[in-house]
């Protein structure tokens, strides 16, 4: 039935919910479940793109349960979904010509300034603070950038838009957040897309690893609800720098 035996079939599934639990909070669930993938056997392009199929489980689970709590009117965030649906989908079509592992060597020094922002910066919480700019200007400017990205590489992209959403949209940490998963979802489905069209996903694990982003992504984005920055922050600090460090060992 699956593409791999049993006991990793399971193996697989405990990841996929525990990223979904962390994903749900703070982003960095690729983080648990690409390495995962990659030592159950799949090639890197198999487990990027069944990396998006489970990855897109988690993201609409969280959306939908921050949106039912009142913290993000997804309605208002469709516009911002189309364009990080479509940039994502730009993303993937370039993998095969634009220079990725040039791009991995500066990613783990952004990952790495993210945790450092976080961990630092006095006076993060959940309060909103003044944007930078219009809702508009942030839709047509770290929207793509970050949709193309998740398409291209994928690793981070949720700590991405967060950060986005934080320091330039002025929001606060929760509801930073709960914005971010409307669009991670957006982005994944787009890069999705055009991996499935090439054959790539492993789609019967990829769907049984989705069923456990489900509950792992509804008992996450509940206790960040309860919780709200406490738990965001060391988070999101832990998981960067994990990303971070994880890509650092791969490139050397």
């Amino acid at each position: 039935m699956f593409e791999v035996s049993l006991d990793i079939a399971a193996m697989l599934i405990a990841a996929a919910f525990a990223a979904g639990f962390i994903d749900s909070i703070a982003g960095g669930g690729g983080l648990i479940t690409l390495p995962a993938l990659m030592l159950a056997g799949a090639s890197p392009v198999q487990a990027l793109s069944t990396n998006k199929v489970q990855g897109c489980f988690g993201a609409a689970t969280a959306a939908l349960s921050y949106a039912r709590a009142g913290h993000v009117n997804m309605r208002s965030q469709m516009g911002s979904a189309a364009i990080a649906f479509g940039a994502s989908c730009l993303g993937a079509l370039a993998v095969s010509w634009l220079p990725t592992d040039a791009l991995r060597y500066g990613l783990p020094v952004i990952l790495i300034a993210i945790a450092l922002f976080f961990a630092l910066k006095p006076g993060l919480s959940d309060q909103d603070r003044v944007a930078r700019v219009t809702p508009a200007v942030f839709a047509a400017t770290v929207v793509p950038f970050v949709g193309f990205y998740d398409g291209l590489l994928g690793p981070g992209a949720g700590a991405f838009y967060m950060i986005g959403f934080v320091m330039v949209a002025g929001y606060g940490v929760l509801k930073a957040t709960a914005h971010t998963k409307l669009l991670n979802f957006a982005s994944n489905i787009g890069s999705l897309a055009i991996f499935a069209m090439q054959g790539a996903p492993w789609w019967a694990i990829g769907l049984a690893m989705g069923a456990a982003q489900i509950a792992g992504a509804r008992i996450g984005s509940r206790l960040a609800m309860r919780v709200g920055a406490r738990i965001i922050k060391p988070l999101l600090v832990i998981t960067s720098s994990a990303l971070a460090l994880r890509l650092i060992w791969q490139l050397w």
